[in-house]
C-alpha cells in the first residue's frame, strides 16, 4: 500500500487506535489524523463543514488518500441517553446525532472521495453498527441512534455507487466494531457476552484486517468485525 490513510476521529478510543496501528504497520506513505479536539491543521469537526473541506485541502498537498476511516460516532452526552421509547425523543438531540452519526461521514465523503486517486484500488470506511440495521431491528428502542445509524448505511451505499463511476476499484463501506471499551459503549457494557467486549488496539486491528480482504464487489455494503456481511 502507499500513498496517504486518513483517520477522522483520531482523538476517540478507536480512531487513537486506528492511527497508532497505521503509523506502527508503516504501509502509507503519511497517516493523517483529524479530530474536533486537535487544533491547527489536525483540526475536524463534523458539524463545520468548512473544517472538513480545510482538512481535505490540507491532505491534498501531499500523497492522495487511498484509505479514508470515519471513527466517529454518539449515543449519549450527559444530558442524553438512548431513547427506550416515544416519549423520551427530543427534536434537538435527534438533530445531533444525525449531525455526527450520519451527515458528518456523508460530508466528509463529499470533501476526500474527490481527492482519491481516479484509478486503483481506494478504501473508504465509516464507522456504523448492527442496530443500525432495519432488517435485523427485532427489540426496538434506541430511536434517534438506531435511525442515524440506518441513515449512514444509506448514505454509504449510494455514495458507493456514485464513486463507482469514478474509479470502478473504489469501495466504500460501513464497519461494525462490535462494541468496543470506549466512552461510548461504557454504560451499556452489562450486558455484553463474554469475550465479546474489545479493547481499542483490537477492534481497530480487527476492522483492518477487514478493510485489507476488501473487494471491488463489496462496496457499498456494512460488515462486522468478522468480516461478515449485516444487511441493511
Amino acid at each position: 500500500m502507499s500513498g496517504a490513510a486518513v483517520i477522522i476521529g483520531a482523538s476517540g478510543g478507536i480512531g487513537a487506535a486506528f492511527e497508532a496501528a497505521l503509523i506502527e504497520e508503516g504501509a502509507y506513505d503519511v497517516v493523517h489524523g483529524f479530530a474536533r479536539s486537535r487544533s491547527g491543521a489536525q483540526h475536524l469537526d463534523l458539524t463545520d463543514e468548512a473544517s472538513i473541506a480545510a482538512a481535505a485541502a490540507y491532505v491534498a498537498k501531499g500523497p492522495a488518500p487511498t484509505l479514508v476511516i470515519v471513527a466517529t460516532g454518539i449515543l449519549h452526552d450527559d444530558a442524553h441517553g438512548p431513547e427506550k421509547a416515544l416519549r423520551e425523543l427530543d427534536p434537538a438531540w435527534l438533530a445531533r446525532v444525525h449531525a455526527i452519526n450520519a451527515i458528518g461521514p456523508a460530508l466528509v465523503a463529499k470533501h476526500f472521495l474527490p481527492i482519491t486517486p481516479k484509478t486503483g484500488r481506494n478504501v473508504f470506511a465509516a464507522l456504523s453498527a448492527r442496530v443500525g440495521s432495519i432488517s435485523d431491528n427485532k427489540m426496538g428502542g434506541w430511536h434517534g441512534y438506531r435511525a442515524s445509524k440506518a441513515a449512514l448505511n444509506m448514505l454509504v451505499r449510494t455514495i458507493a455507487i456514485e464513486e463507482k463511476r469514478r474509479n470502478d476499484r473504489a469501495i466504500v463501506v460501513a464497519l461494525h466494531p462490535g462494541t468496543v471499551d470506549t466512552a461510548l459503549s461504557k454504560p451499556f457494557q452489562g450486558n455484553v457476552q463474554p469475550g465479546r467486549l474489545f479493547d481499542t488496539e483490537r477492534a481497530a486491528l480487527q476492522l483492518l484486517d477487514v478493510i485489507e480482504e476488501l473487494k471491488a464487489p463489496d462496496t457499498g455494503k456494512l460488515f462486522d468485525f468478522e468480516g461478515k456481511e449485516v444487511p441493511f
